[in-house]
C-alpha cells in the first residue's frame, strides 16, 4: 500500500471523535425520556462505539461488517437529536460529524485495508464493488432488518412497551442473525493476487473462487464500452469494471438464480473492483499482463 493512501485512518479518527461531537446533542435529546430508556440508551451507544473502536483499530474483513452496519446508527442517532431537542450548533456539528464518519467507513481505501488485513503471506485482496440490483432497497432493509432487534427491542422494553419490545427481541433477533451474515458476505468479495496468479472471490456471482493462473493471462485492463463477448460476473455494479482476457479457456461455475449448478468454458470475464486503478497498478507490480 502506497504510504499516500490514508488507509484505515479516516474511519478511526472519525470514530475516535464521535463521542464528542454526537454524544451532547444525543444527552440533550434523552433529557426528557425516562431514567430506563436513559440508561439503556447510552448502554447501546457507548457500547456499540466501543465494539467499533476495537474493530477500526484492528481492521479485518469482520471489522469492515463491523463498522459499515453501526456507524449509520451514529447518523440516525444524531439526526434524531437534532429533531428532537431545540436546535443549536452543536446539532449541526454532530449531524455533520456522523455524516463524515459514515463517508469514512465506506471510502474505497477503508474497505480496502480492512479486507486486506484479513489476507496471508504474499496475498493482496482488493474488494470488488456491491451488486447494483442491491443498492435501492434490498441493501438498506437488510440493514435495518441487522439492526432493529438489538436496538430497538431493548429501548422498547426500556420503556415498558411489553408487547412491541417483546415481539421485536423474538422476531427480530433470528433476522438480525441473518442480515449481519448477508451484510459480511458483501464484505467477503474481492479479487486476490497470489504468487500464481489472481483469485476471483466472489460467491454471490461465483459458486466457488476461482484462480485465474498467471500462465493463461493474456490481459488485464478497463473494459471497453462494448466489451462484446465476455462472462460479465460484475452484477450490475456500478463503476469501471476491468476484463481479464485469457490465452486459453478455464472452466468456471456461475451462481445462477435457481441455485442449479452449470460449467461454462471462458475466455474472458469481467469484473468491477472498487479501485480499479489499484488493483491495475497492483497487477503491474506482479508482472501480470495489463494493457
Amino acid at each position: 500500500m502506497s504510504i499516500r493512501e490514508p488507509g484505515p485512518w479516516p474511519a478511526r479518527l472519525t470514530w475516535l471523535l464521535l463521542p464528542l461531537l454526537v454524544g451532547p446533542p444525543l444527552g440533550d435529546a434523552l433529557d426528557g425520556c425516562s431514567r430506563a430508556v436513559q440508561l439503556t440508551a447510552s448502554a447501546l451507544a457507548w457500547g456499540g462505539w466501543a465494539l467499533v473502536l476495537v474493530a477500526v483499530l484492528l481492521p479485518r474483513t469482520v471489522s469492515l461488517t463491523a463498522l459499515r452496519t453501526v456507524a449509520p446508527l451514529a447518523l440516525v442517532a444524531a439526526v434524531w437529536a437534532g429533531l428532537a431537542a431545540e436546535r443549536g450548533v452543536m446539532d449541526v456539528v454532530g449531524v455533520a460529524w456522523a455524516a463524515l464518519t459514515v463517508v469514512a467507513a465506506f471510502l474505497p481505501e477503508t474497505g480496502d485495508a480492512f479486507v486486506n488485513g484479513s489476507s496471508y503471506g504474499d496475498e493482496r485482496r482488493m474488494p470488488l464493488r456491491v451488486p447494483g440490483s442491491l443498492l435501492l432497497g434490498p441493501l438498506e432493509l437488510t440493514w435495518l432488518a441487522a439492526v432493529a432487534a438489538p436496538v430497538g427491542a431493548p429501548l422498547l422494553l426500556a420503556a415498558r412497551q411489553w408487547v412491541a419490545g417483546g415481539a421485536l427481541a423474538v422476531l427480530g433477533v433470528p433476522a438480525a442473525v441473518v442480515s449481519v451474515r448477508a451484510l459480511h458476505s458483501l464484505s467477503r468479495r474481492w479479487v486476490v493476487f497470489v504468487p500464481a496468479g489472481l483469485v476471483l472471490h466472489d460467491l454471490h456471482a461465483l459458486t466457488d473462487p476461482v484462480l485465474f493462473p498467471k500462465a493463461r493471462m493474456r490481459r488485464l485492463g478497463p473494459a471497453p464500452a462494448d466489451p462484446g463477448e465476455v462472462r460479465d460476473l460484475t452484477q450490475g455494479a456500478l463503476g469501471l469494471a476491468l476484463v481479464l482476457e485469457l490465452g486459453e479457456d478455464l472452466e468456471v461455475a456461475p451462481r445462477r438464480p435457481d441455485g442449479s449448478l452449470e460449467i461454462e468454458r471462458v475466455d474472458r470475464v469481467m469484473f468491477t473492483p472498487t479501485r480499479p486503478g489499484a488493483v491495475l497498478r497492483e497487477a503491474a507490480a506482479r508482472g501480470l499482463p495489463v494493457g
